[in-house]
């Protein structure tokens, strides 16, 4: 190798959003406005449902799970993202690189587990409710659970340990706003053709059997609901079954539009596109879809307001009755 044009590379400049200058203030501010919204969204629906014993049910906790992992997801890329805004190298070095996707694809991993179990949970609860506590019992939520954090920690382990086997050079440019599988390979001297099939066989497998299980659970739910008598029953779950469905469909959409298709089908400005909703967007509306249509969740965030004014009330009477 020549020391001018294949020098190795073991540094990367992130190009992330090539817009115009004067734009990048108002992404920042845009950008920044959702990851707090995400993370305050996210981590006070674990908080809620850590503290309200009445949410301790498999629902809640795969819900709060799920939201843990949005915003685990969020704090993975959004940081990173922002800092490259007013960055003048936007330079990230390989182990950061690595590092991110590793942390990335952990939580949208774990996230296609636990919608998996969340779709189960409901089919069992609509569509056989008195034998709810019986099919959904402790230790089957206990193993889902262990399931879905375990298969989060292989699949981008496998995939990290596969990038050790490529070396890079020339070019250090990733068009990117955070560090992906492909954009690194396109960047590799060595063929990547590995690296692509153990994505496609380890990805793949993990979307259509958690897709397969979703989908199956929900048609299931759906012929239940249209069983109904009520009218006003059926409508209220259609109107939830929609909205969570929505969800579901944007997250798997997105991921099987950037992973499943060849990477000679790429068009790198779609997939950032894209990727900005099953980075960005999803964990932002999620704990809005699932918590603002739940009755339960509502009242709780009620009654702990309430007893919260209860508390204030009572510090701030203290002083004056002394």
């Amino acid at each position: 190798m020549t020391e001018d044009n294949h020098s190795m590379t073991n540094e990367f400049i992130l190009t992330g959003f090539t817009v115009r200058p004067q734009l990048k203030t108002l992404l920042f501010v845009v950008f920044f406005t959702m990851y707090l919204v995400t993370m305050l969204g996210n981590l006070g629906l674990v908080a809620l449902i850590y503290m309200e014993r009445r949410l301790h049910t498999p629902m809640y906790i795969f819900l709060g799970n799920l939201a843990l992992m949005d915003s685990f997801c969020s704090c993975a890329i959004t940081p990173k993202m922002l800092e490259n805004f007013f960055s003048e190298d936007r330079m990230i070095s390989l182990y950061e690189c690595m590092a991110q996707f590793y942390f990335l694809c952990l939580a949208e991993t774990t996230d296609c587990f636990l919608l998996a179990a969340m779709a189960y949970d409901r089919y069992v609860a609509i569509c056989s409710p008195l034998q709810y506590h019986t099919r959904m019992s402790k230790k089957l939520c206990i193993q889902m659970l262990s399931g879905a954090y375990i298969g989060g920690n292989l699949h981008p382990t496998i995939h990290v340990g596969c990038l050790f086997r490529l070396t890079f050079c020339g070019s250090h440019q990733i068009n990117h706003f955070f560090c992906d599988v492909f954009p690194l390979y396109s960047l590799s001297c060595v063929d990547p053709y590995i690296n692509e099939l153990m994505l496609l066989i380890f990805a793949g497998s993990i979307q259509v059997f958690t897709i397969t299980i979703v989908v199956i659970s929900y048609l299931c739910i759906l012929f239940t609901i249209f069983k109904m008598k009520s009218k006003e029953g059926r409508g209220k779950a259609l109107s939830t079954c929609a909205s969570h469905f929505l969800s579901v469909s944007i997250f798997y959409g997105s991921l099987l539009f950037v992973y499943a298709q060849p990477s000679s089908a790429k068009e790198e400005d779609k997939d950032i596109v894209v990727a900005i909703f099953y980075t960005l967007v999803v964990p932002l509306l999620n704990p809005f879809i699932y918590s603002l249509r739940n009755k339960e969740v509502i009242n709780a965030v009620k009654k702990m307001m309430k007893n919260k004014s209860h508390n204030i009330l009572k510090q701030i009477s203290r002083p004056a009755a002394n």
